[in-house]
């Protein structure tokens, strides 16, 4: 708790704290929608914003703000199962091969950089491809965890060096601690911010990703995202045609939760940084 209220002192952390909880509370709506997400011709298609559709309609007659609080819903969902199971196996990676060294450690990284140095995104295109017809929401988000995790390890095992090193490490091991104790006890409060804060960037990551693969037509296209969303926007031509609504409702959207993102992000990297710290405290 003391963390969070230091860090709700910086107005870029506290600012995308708000607007992040505005949008999973614009996400919660879709619990109330009275309409089909999947089913088309609900409404009069191509409607302009107006009391009845606050957002108009779509050429696929669906209301463009109850789609829309389903695409967020489901773009947050791809982000939160790819970025936990990453961490988790980040974390596990990371922990195992910082502390125990040796083979484990020399086997861990040559798997973590084997992914670092791969072509990802062909590789993820590619994977897509052939898992479409099974590409839901739940397989998406474990297909981007396998791959989001290799550099979130190596930074939580450098953590992990340092900690190793230290004298209460040491302390520890002498009074009989075992390693689980050692590493939950000791070293996890340590590694939780820079877990968080990675657990973040890997969200944007992730979000980013399903966009692109909606775009690219990768994806059940039933299944309303911020990245379906665009697809068909595109795939109507609602630039061109005029139809500003149904295109800028996504667009905003993810601009509004990549900035967020990416504040929540950089606020936490310069409260993890030890120098900013220390400028805060002499100035405070």
């Amino acid at each position: 708790m003391k963390t969070f209220r230091d860090l709700l002192r910086d107005y870029r952390f506290a600012l995308a704290f708000g607007v992040v909880c505005l949008l999973i509370a614009f996400s919660v709506l879709s619990l109330f929608s009275p309409y089909d997400p999947t089913r088309w011709g609900q409404v009069p298609r191509d409607l302009r914003p107006s009391t009845q559709h606050w957002l108009g309609t779509d050429s696929n007659g669906q209301d463009v703000f109850w789609n829309a609080t389903f695409a967020v819903r489901n773009s947050l969902i791809i982000a939160v199962i790819a970025g936990i199971v990453s961490r988790i196996i980040a974390v596990i990676v990371g922990m195992v091969a910082g502390y125990r060294g040796g083979a484990w450690d020399r086997v861990l990284m040559f798997l973590s950089d084997s992914l670092l140095v791969i072509p990802l995104f062909l590789i993820i295109v590619m994977m897509a491809m052939l898992i479409r017809a099974s590409l839901n929401l739940v397989t998406l988000g474990l297909l981007l965890a396998f791959f989001g995790w290799a550099w979130d390890a190596r930074l939580i095992r450098s953590q992990i060096l340092s900690l190793r090193e230290r004298d209460f490490t040491q302390t520890a091991i002498l009074c009989g601690t075992g390693t689980f104790r050692l590493v939950i006890n000791e070293y996890m409060p340590y590694t939780m911010p820079l877990i968080f804060s990675t657990l973040i960037n890997n969200m944007a990551w992730a979000i980013g990703l399903e966009i692109t693969l909606a775009i690219l037509g990768l994806l059940d296209m039933s299944i309303p995202t911020l990245g379906t969303m665009l697809y068909w926007a595109i795939n109507y031509q609602a630039i061109l045609l005029g139809r500003w609504w149904w295109v800028m409702t996504p667009i905003t959207l993810s601009i509004m939760l990549f900035i967020a993102l990416y504040w929540l992000s950089v606020s936490m990297s310069e409260y993890l940084d030890p120098r900013t710290r220390v400028q805060r405290v002499g100035a405070g």
